[in-house]
């Protein structure tokens, strides 16, 4: 038989239970098979795919929203991706105009890759800042930073929460809940019995991922960083707002080197809500 036409293909709503297929198509594409965060991706937000008839999947992509269920006030799009022999035929915008179709009203972000920005500017989305990836083995050197962290606690949830969505600017506790499954570490930083900023690290591949990032200026995310790296003997990967300068040259002073920059884009919307110079760096840069 004929192989259907790719435009011919349906979209249909991915689960948990794609995650493999999800995670190949990852391999496929070159990028690492990341499987734990496939899964809080599909747990949490919803995931759009194309079925290969020869198996598998042909794109996938991954909405996160955040705000109220019925009305979301924010949403995320990551992970989009599509298998190397279907590449260049249209599926990607196919993908994704089926998504922002599917999303009407509600404000769009994502962070794009220099080969991905021309896809999203054609559909209408506008750059409006830059996050720079960076990686390595962090040295502590130097005095440490005179803020205190500790780990964090089931009472402290509610405060984290309250936190967050002060500075992310819509409540996502559908993804802060699962941080102490999702993360190996989670820590906050307090002033006088205060939760002043929180951070995890969560495990892919051979590193640890530092998101999210929350602090109350540029001394406390480095006290979270470093009570974070002294937990752990893997290299960190964090993706920061080049917006804070100092904390990058000092990550940089530090160990950790450059890997890339994502453009910052958005759909609907001028700015991102929130308080940006309390958000260091997202949970992760396929959910905003």
């Amino acid at each position: 038989m004929p192989t259907p036409s790719p435009a011919a293909l349906p979209i249909r709503r991915l689960t948990p239970r794609d995650l493999s297929a999800c995670a190949d198509l990852s391999e496929n594409r070159g990028w690492p098979r990341e499987e734990h965060k496939w899964g809080l991706l599909l747990a949490a937000g919803t995931g759009h795919g194309i079925d290969d008839p020869g198996g598998g999947l042909v794109a996938v992509c991954v909405v996160t929203a955040y705000g109220p269920r019925e009305q979301p006030e924010l949403a995320a799009i990551g992970m989009v991706l599509v298998a190397e022999r279907y590449a260049r035929q249209g599926i990607g915008r196919r993908l994704m105009r089926h998504v922002v179709a599917e999303l009407g009203t509600t404000p769009i972000t994502l962070h794009a890759t220099p080969y991905g920005r021309p896809l999203y500017e054609e559909l209408g989305f506008k750059t409006i800042g830059r996050a720079e990836m960076v990686r390595g083995r962090f040295s502590p050197l130097g005095p440490e930073p005179g803020v205190a962290t500790r780990a964090a606690t089931a009472e402290d949830l509610v405060t984290i929460l309250r936190l967050d969505e002060e500075v992310f600017g819509t409540d996502r506790t559908h993804m802060i809940t699962r941080l102490p499954a999702f993360s190996d570490h989670l820590r906050v930083a307090e002033e006088d019995g205060r939760i002043i900023g929180y951070a995890a690290a969560w495990p892919n591949m051979d590193n640890h991922v530092v998101g999210p990032l929350i602090a109350r200026d540029t001394e406390t995310a480095k006290a979270l960083i470093t009570s974070l790296a002294s937990r752990t003997d893997r290299p960190l990967r964090t993706d920061i707002d080049v917006r804070h300068e100092e904390l990058l040259a000092w990550v940089k002073e530090h160990g950790l080197a450059s890997v890339s920059f994502n453009a910052v884009m958005t759909y609907g919307i001028g700015e991102l809500p929130g308080d940006w110079t309390r958000r260091f760096a997202p949970l992760t840069v396929a959910a905003g």
